[in-house]
């Protein structure tokens, strides 16, 4: 598969996605990588993650999956996280939930926006949940609610047209290649959710983060790089 270089005229990304952990299944390889290059990376999370851990009610797992996240943010060097509240496992594709992305587009004028993957599958025999689905679209069209001056005319600050957006699709077009230093803070960045890892599996949490981080950077383009498919070039 022949991938495109990811663009690289540009300054301020913002990540836009649903859970706490979201970014960390490959997504923060290429956000290390882009902060030591000097750009600015910041994270909008539509949920707390609070029905994420089998076995903790969600008033105790909500704030132990935000303070996880903001860890993951530490170790990759994102500076700016912010909540929505929408509950989680119960996202759906709202005229709420694109004001407020639209909402936080305008908020921090990104050049460009980094979402989940909106398709029904990721891949053969593996759903994506509806909150990843719910999210995806939503951004979608938020990146065109946030251009416009009649959608959402309550929305405060100038309207925002962002350069480009990309998915963590099953169908790239680009590639961002990235360091083993960055891949390194990628997996202690997953592993900065140690709570919820250890509810998913026995092992290590650093075993597992390892594991899931090298299996999203595994694609054949040349070295080790995450693969988004980009739209609005």
């Amino acid at each position: 598969m022949t991938l495109a270089e990811f663009p690289t005229d540009w300054q301020r990304a913002l990540v836009l996605m649903a859970h706490p952990d979201d970014p960390e299944y490959g997504t923060s390889a290429a956000v290390a990588e882009w902060i030591a290059q000097g750009k600015d990376v910041r994270y909008v999370l539509a949920t707390r993650g609070e029905a994420g851990i089998e076995g903790l009610p969600p008033e105790e797992s909500g704030p132990l999956r935000e303070a996880e996240q903001r860890a993951a943010c530490d170790r990759v060097g994102v500076e700016v996280l912010e909540f929505l509240g929408y509950p989680d496992g119960r996202l759906t594709e709202s005229l709420d939930l694109r004001h407020d992305l639209a909402a936080a587009i305008r908020r921090h004028r990104p050049d460009g926006v980094i979402t989940l993957n909106q398709g029904d599958t990721w891949g053969p025999g593996t759903w994506n949940s509806e909150d990843h689905r719910a999210l995806g679209r939503s951004v979608l069209n938020a990146v065109g609610d946030a251009a416009n001056e009649w959608i959402f005319p309550d929305l405060e600050g100038p309207r925002h047209q962002v350069k480009w957006t990309a998915i963590l699709s099953m169908n790239p077009t680009h590639a961002q290649q990235v360091s083993e230093e960055s891949v390194d803070k990628a997996i202690l960045s997953l592993a900065a959710h140690s709570r919820y890892l250890q509810a998913l599996d026995s092992r290590p949490v650093e075993e597992q983060a390892a594991e899931q981080v090298r299996r999203a950077i595994a694609r054949d383009v040349g070295g080790p790089a995450v693969s988004f498919e980009l739209y609005g070039l």
